[in-house]
């Protein structure tokens, strides 16, 4: 069993890195993907102790091998509304803002760090996902970089992937 964790600023490519590494991985393997995006209460205080508390449940799951149901969160009614089954596999890529906390490298996840400029960052995002957001943006910004520095994320990074010079 294999238990990756993908993390980095809004904007990184953390997605379209689990994307990757799931193709390649479930050739040959069973693979689990998590989204750190379907995991926050909303907007304010996503990073903090009830996602670890999740993040805890969703490993304990993975390493005992049994079969959960994970509440998903809808952005646009702002509510979880759904859930996603997480099956045993053979491999686990969790990814997004607070993907790697300690909670989640204690367990033995090799994490990647992907580097972005915080405006390049927040560009790519609202390009994405549109104008309406920016406010939110701009205060997730502060708040994935106060995380970042108590967690020291990029720090514990196995790997690091930046396009900084």
């Amino acid at each position: 069993m294999s238990l990756i964790a993908i993390d980095g600023r809004a904007g990184a490519g953390k997605t379209t890195l689990a994307r990757e590494l799931y193709e390649r991985l479930s050739q040959d393997k069973s693979v689990s993907v998590i989204h750190m995006d379907d995991l926050y209460n909303g907007w304010h205080n996503a990073l903090n102790i009830d996602l670890t508390s999740k993040l805890e449940t969703i490993i304990d799951a993975f390493v005992t091998r049994v079969e959960i149901s994970i509440p998903i969160f809808n952005w646009t009614t702002m509510s979880f509304d759904s859930s996603q089954l997480l099956v045993p596999s053979d491999v686990l890529i969790i990814e997004g803002v607070g993907a790697g906390q300690k909670v989640v490298r204690d367990a033995g996840a090799i994490l990647h760090w992907l580097d972005i400029e915080s405006e390049e960052g927040l560009a790519r995002v609202l390009a994405r996902d549109g104008m309406a957001i920016e406010i939110h943006m701009r205060q997730w910004q502060v708040d994935q970089e106060e995380h970042f520095q108590r967690d020291a994320t990029r720090k514990h990074a196995h790997h690091l992937l930046t396009s900084q010079p």
